[in-house]
């Protein structure tokens, strides 16, 4: 059956649709745009979707990839549809909707997502009552090299309680394959959680429904004799002026890199943290290798607070300092402080986990052994025994030291350690043990190379790898000093004799 043609005014501004392929997308922000349109409509006629689906009427949004060439993405909902008074605004660039308390409020977001996607695009919709399926098409560089300022409607009869919109993108620019598509879909999950949690939506990629996985919350003491809390706690405070903060931290029962970190909400959607990009600033959470960072999340609801118009980010003007402020304090609040326990907890492995890292450890370690020990022990076993070192030895590359004194035995001591990242430096461990004097207090300086490679191998990023052996280190060091104290001759030789096995032996796979 012939359709009814019709036109729609996409006045002014219509070269603009060709530089929005060039806005600094992500794609699950663009896709997000085509959700959020239908989310709005289905929350502003819910009433009048009830009366034609029932109580039970749930938003359904789909979105399919087809990569065969031409390659082309298509996202379909069961929302209310674009009625025709809408559509002058609709497609018309830059078009403030009347209503901007929605997810829609800034007039460009389906132009430019589809514009960002593809050079052409078709969006085929029906309004709920209107008796009349419509379709218009772009055509990017048509429109921009024609100065084409209205556009042709297809109208074709429809049932009166028919409801959707499906936006159609041909030969597109950037195409979600491989990895991109189970980030698409983790981030877009992570999005609307709250819609698919509330029931209201159902999100499918392709045949595949996507559900969002609440994460598990610690449940410990906190201090090792006190009763088990669960560690979550409400969060809310008021900036004045409309500006209010609501929601919860907690902190996961099972510590995630990639995983923790806020999610800011905004109307209900999520506009800042999703997927492994978790909302992580260093004032909360510190460096990538602490335990805030890896075990603090959290729901931040922000209201009045404005956002960029593509949705990924906050314009925060002069109030995120104060806001990190204000959160810090409610976290780490004395009743439940959970920076303080994301610190200071730690959890054992089971059993089977532990076991699993022995095994490959002693493997490892066994194959290294069995390797290279041949070779190096008869130059390590036939070497001059030597003794401790009285001098200090000179100071190159230091990357951090500390000095400090204790009392040992009515002595004082006079203590230095150091990490130095000298180049030249063949040994692990350096040390010197410098007798008291009158003037003096005993001075014994250790010092442990980065450079070595043995911590080239296992202790460059993660803090408590690089603390973990420093204090292997310290402990040779004050063994061998103890040992000397006791009587024991050429004492160094054991310290050299770990520097040579650990460098030549124990370095290499």
């Amino acid at each position: 059956m012939a359709g009814t043609i019709k036109k729609v005014d996409i006045r002014p501004g219509v070269s603009v649709l060709a530089v929005l392929r060039h806005l600094n997308y992500r794609p699950w922000f663009a896709l997000a745009e085509f959700v959020d349109n239908a989310v709005g409509s289905f929350v502003r006629h819910k009433e009048a979707l009830e009366k034609i689906e029932g109580k039970d009427a749930k938003l359904r949004v789909v979105v399919d990839i087809d990569a065969a060439s031409p390659t082309r993405i298509s996202i379909r909902d069961n929302a209310a549809g674009i009625f025709e008074s809408e559509f002058p605004r609709a497609f018309r660039p830059a078009a403030i909707p009347p209503d901007r308390s929605g997810l829609a409020e800034f007039g460009m977001g389906m132009k430019s997502a589809a514009c960002w996607f593809a050079p052409r695009w078709t969006v085929r919709t029906s309004a709920l009552g209107e008796p009349v399926a419509r379709a218009i098409h772009f055509d990017i560089q048509d429109i921009v090299n024609d100065d084409i300022e209205e556009l042709t409607i297809l109208e074709k009869p429809e049932k009166a309680e028919s409801h959707f919109t499906e936006v159609i993108l041909e030969d597109v620019f950037h195409l979600p394959v491989g990895k991109t598509v189970a980030k698409l879909k983790e981030h877009l999950t992570d999005i609307y959680r709250g819609f698919i949690r509330d029931g209201l939506l159902e999100l499918k990629f392709g045949d595949e429904t996507l559900a969002y996985r609440e994460p598990k919350i610690l449940k410990a003491p906190k201090d090792k004799s006190g009763p088990a809390l669960l560690w979550r706690k409400p969060i809310e405070f008021d900036f004045g002026d409309g500006l209010k903060v609501h929601g919860f931290a907690a902190l996961r029962e099972t510590a995630s890199v990639s995983r923790a970190g806020f999610s800011l909400f905004r109307r209900g959607r999520v506009i800042q943290g999703t997927g492994d990009e978790g909302y992580r600033p260093a004032y909360i959470f510190g460096n990538a290798n602490s335990y805030r960072y890896q075990r603090l999340f959290g729901e931040l609801h922000l209201d009045g607070f404005e956002v960029s118009h593509t949705k990924d980010g906050f314009r925060w003007d002069e109030n995120e300092q104060p806001f990190l402020e204000l959160l810090r304090e409610h976290l780490d609040s004395e009743e439940l402080p959970l920076l303080k326990q994301a610190e200071n907890y730690r959890v054992r492995a089971t059993h089977i986990q532990l076991a699993a890292t022995a095994k490959q450890a002693v493997n490892n370690t066994a194959q290294a052994m069995e390797t290279r020990l041949p070779e190096v022990l008869p130059a390590v076993a036939s070497a001059t025994p030597v003794d401790t070192p009285v001098e200090e030895a000179p100071h190159k590359w230091t990357l951090a030291r500390r000095k400090f004194d204790i009392s040992f035995r009515g002595k004082t001591w006079s203590i230095s350690v150091e990490l130095s990242d000298d180049p030249s430096e063949s040994q692990w461990l350096v040390m010197s043990d410098t007798p008291e004097t009158r003037a003096e207090p005993r001075k014994l300086d250790l010092r442990v190379s980065m450079a070595h490679p043995f911590m080239v191998r296992f202790a460059q990023r993660d803090t408590e790898d690089v603390e973990a052996l420093l204090r292997v280190a310290a402990a040779i060091a004050l063994a061998e000093v103890l040992a000397r104290d006791s009587g024991v001759r050429m004492a160094g030789t054991v310290r050299r004799n770990v520097n040579d096995i650990l460098r030549d032996a124990l370095s290499e796979p």
